[in-house]
């Protein structure tokens, strides 16, 4: 099946209140284990690849890997640029043949970030691509993006931003926050914002990032291994749950699949000092990458 992009995927989940997973890859094998997930499960995924990791491999490199991956099955598979910092990062990942982009201008002035978002925009509704935007700053370092302060989406502004903008869905601040420990804080997900931010734009589909879970049996595997791993908290799972059934339609995580993929590398070649084939300890990554997937597609979908 062809690559579709975000908006049906969102009018369903907000209808039947669950989240589509979107799942941050950064190699082969980590496409393939979400779309062998995803497609067995016969759910709904989102493919996302970070502006770094795009410009890493090349956005009609990862295009290909995640459009070859898609083919083989029946589900719906959006391609997502996460984080775009540029109207000109977004274009290019356009005209590669990515479904969906985010522009993210949460650092920027207010009007600022208005003004690329709908130019965006523009550019994407013409090639059927649909465009994510950020209000508010969720706390955090993970790849290209990095906040050492919090603010919570604010409702009159979501709902301007969304009128003016035409955006297609809205990333928020509700105390999630990026990176493998949270800022070294235990996140506090504002329930409140969701629901408020939700009444202000009752047809936007909103988005939660930083919602990795970081489980420990990848951080404790990659440190038995040899691996430094010195502070790490993650969401917890029941908020994960809960939130799915509020007006989040879509679940960013992005550390977890490093985790899991990382850790079965490590006990590869450290249990087989044999192995120097990259078929081998990747092989060994990517069942871990499917053994998380399948497990954030349980506890956001209930599939």
């Amino acid at each position: 099946m062809s690559l579709t992009n975000t908006k049906k995927m969102f009018e369903h989940a907000l209808k039947k209140g669950y989240a589509i997973p979107a799942f941050n890859i950064c190699n082969m094998e980590s496409a393939q284990a979400v779309a062998e997930v995803a497609g067995e499960k016969k759910v709904p995924v989102i493919i996302s690849v970070s502006e770094g990791a795009a410009k890493y491999a090349g956005y009609d490199f990862v295009h290909a890997i995640v459009e070859t991956a898609s083919k083989h099955y029946k589900n719906d598979i959006a391609l997502h640029l996460d984080h775009g910092k540029s109207f000109e990062a977004c274009k290019e990942a356009i005209d590669a043949g990515f479904t969906s982009v985010m522009f993210d201008g949460s650092s920027l002035p207010y009007e600022e970030n208005i003004k690329i978002t709908k130019k965006v925009v523009s550019y994407a509704h013409k090639k059927n691509v649909t465009v994510e935007a950020e209000l508010g700053k969720i706390i955090g370092t993970e790849d290209m993006v990095h906040s050492t302060t919090e603010s919570f989406t604010d409702p009159e502004e979501a709902l301007d931003f969304v009128m003016r903008t035409g955006v297609d869905s809205l990333a928020i601040s509700i105390g999630t926050a990026h990176g493998i420990n949270k800022s070294i804080k235990t996140p506090v997900i504002q329930y409140g914002v969701i629901e408020n931010v939700h009444k202000a734009i009752p047809n936007t589909p909103l988005v939660a990032h930083g919602s990795s879970t970081v489980p420990a049996k990848w951080v404790d595997t990659i440190i038995k291994f040899g691996g430094e791993i010195k502070k790490s908290q993650g969401i917890s799972e029941k908020d994960i749950e809960k939130m799915s059934k509020t007006a989040i339609c879509k679940i960013n995580m992005d550390t977890d699949l490093r985790l899991a993929h990382t850790a079965g590398v490590r006990e590869m070649l450290s249990t087989h000092p044999e192995k120097f084939d990259q078929r081998d300890y990747n092989k060994a990554g990517k069942e871990n990458v499917k053994l998380q997937v399948a497990h954030a597609i349980k506890l956001t979908i209930g599939k």
